[in-house]
């Protein structure tokens, strides 16, 4: 793991590891409530992040700035109205990470943004880690909605497509091939194919701001 900051690294971890165990809770929970037992039964409506975690897409996380969790199963067959309940556990994710993003902005503002001079060391990475741990949300939040398989966003996209199973499988298919393809370009040549940045920053920045004035 050359030229990787291991204290950087450190950093990021608690965000990443909260970020990834709301998200897939979330769409197991929502799941659950749509009538399907799938995830409850695999053990993955818990916050327990060892239940959630996938080793490689973690490392890839922390080495490439990409990866991913386990993916939470449901069978569609039981879903009180599949249709609709796909599309609310597809969200469910996301939105979870912007809450979990929102709800750290303001513990963040109300107990770490003080003054910090004359503060020792370990005061400064705690203030950063909840940086880090709120952008990461928010990335998540991003990221996740982008209309591209296996993304949450392909889910309300693709989902109109259901009726055609051999459309869908298509589109799932190339689309899940085309958006590695497009990551693994971009962390090799260092060219962000996927500039969703400029989003982050503004919804990191702006709930920010916006909580510290209330």
């Amino acid at each position: 793991m050359e030229g990787i900051d291991i204290l950087r690294t450190l950093k990021f971890l608690p965000g990443i590891v909260i970020g990834l165990t709301v998200h897939e809770f979330s769409h197991a929970w929502i799941a659950s409530l749509c009538g399907d037992t799938t995830s409850k039964d695999q053990g993955r409506l818990t916050l327990n992040p060892l239940k959630h975690i996938d080793l490689l897409g973690f490392i890839m996380l922390l080495v490439a700035g990409f990866g991913w969790a386990k993916p939470v199963q449901f069978d569609e067959k039981n879903l009180h109205n599949p249709k609709k309940d796909i599309m609310k556990i597809a969200v469910a994710g996301p939105l979870s990470n912007a809450l979990t993003a929102m709800v750290l902005s303001i513990i963040y503002l109300l107990f770490i943004d003080i003054d910090i001079t004359g503060y020792h060391r370990g005061h400064v990475i705690l203030s950063e880690i909840f940086i880090y741990a709120i952008y990461i949300n928010w990335g998540l939040l991003v990221f996740n909605l982008i209309p591209i398989p296996p993304l949450d966003g392909s889910h309300l996209l693709l989902n109109w497509f259901r009726k055609y199973p051999a459309l869908y499988a298509g589109l799932y298919k190339y689309g899940t091939i085309a958006l590695f393809g497009l990551l693994i370009f971009s962390a090799i040549s260092k060219i962000n194919l996927l500039p969703i940045w400029p989003a982050i920053e503004f919804l990191g920045k702006g709930f920010l701001s916006l909580f510290s004035f209330l």
